[in-house]
């Protein structure tokens, strides 16, 4: 997770604007099955500008049923497993990519750079708000299946024991993390919408 931190500081939009691509991967993810190359022809073909590996369940574990690989596809960019047969039009059922091994364009990293926090070091409800930084998330974000990983969920901050209790301490304080950044980004909305809320009054015609 500490890379959100290293993100934020070393890969400022003007210094990775020669990549047409950023990825932004945790280190405990199996990529035997993963070819670099192939996968951003995929992503090309596809117009993702938001995307992740399909994630191999049979190796490592699932976090969310959109990210699963699903076998003989080549891409896909909704589901309706789970609890998403009802509405698969919601996240995160579409337009969601998971933090632990996402892919952005140089656009969308540009986005994606702002909404990091500094003072967050686990990054958790980054992958909540990623739709913000395209035009139409059901379709400009993706998973790619032929090009797959495993997440094995190895313990990323402090200890890979559970010394004093510190792994469930590490978990309360990215709990925590992720209230403070929804509450943050719910404050921008609410700002946001002030905002506009104000051009509009005083763009109206005066009677």
């Amino acid at each position: 997770m500490r890379r959100r931190w290293y993100a934020k500081r070393f890969l400022h939009p003007s210094i990775v604007a020669p990549y047409e691509y950023i990825f932004i991967w945790d280190q405990d993810l199996g990529t035997e099955t993963f070819d670099a190359e192939e996968y951003i022809k995929i992503v090309k073909k596809h117009g993702l500008e938001i995307s992740q590996p399909g994630m191999d369940i049979t190796r490592g574990a699932k976090t969310y049923d959109i990210n699963v690989r699903v076998s003989d596809n080549e891409m896909h960019k909704s589901t309706s497993a789970g609890g998403c047969g009802t509405d698969v039009h919601r996240r995160p059922c579409s337009g969601f990519v998971e933090v632990n091994s996402p892919v952005f364009s140089r656009e969308a990293w540009t986005c994606v750079w702002h909404m990091i926090q500094s003072d967050l070091v686990h990054g958790w409800g980054l992958d909540w708000n990623f739709w913000r930084c395209v035009d139409d998330p059901e379709e400009q974000m993706g998973v790619v299946d032929v090009q797959y990983v495993a997440h094995h969920e190895g313990f990323t901050l402090g200890d890979s024991g559970d010394v004093d209790g510190s792994r469930w301490k590490v978990r309360l304080r990215a709990s925590d993390e992720f209230r403070m950044f929804n509450a943050r980004m719910q404050d921008a909305d609410d700002k946001a919408q002030a905002a506009a809320h104000l051009v509009r009054s005083e763009a109206a015609p005066r009677s």
